[in-house]
């Protein structure tokens, strides 16, 4: 993953080890203007991680950013 990835991960990562779901919705929408339903997603997915750390949560994000170009 890239560098901005990493860093937005790590923003994301501590919005959601504190609790801190609204300021990681703003975030999100803020970051790359996601629905909040996809919002939703990426915040669970992120906080299930066994073991959360930049790299998983920059291919959680980077996961639901993948458009389908069929």
């Amino acid at each position: 993953m890239s560098v901005i990835w990493k860093n937005h991960a790590s923003r994301l990562m501590d919005f959601v080890n504190n609790n801190n779901e609204v300021q990681a919705h703003l975030y999100l929408e803020q970051l790359m203007l996601l629905p909040l339903d996809i919002q939703d997603k990426i915040i669970n997915d992120i906080s299930h991680l066994p073991y959360c750390n930049c790299e998983s949560v920059s291919n959680i994000i980077s996961q639901y950013m993948m458009f389908d170009l069929r």
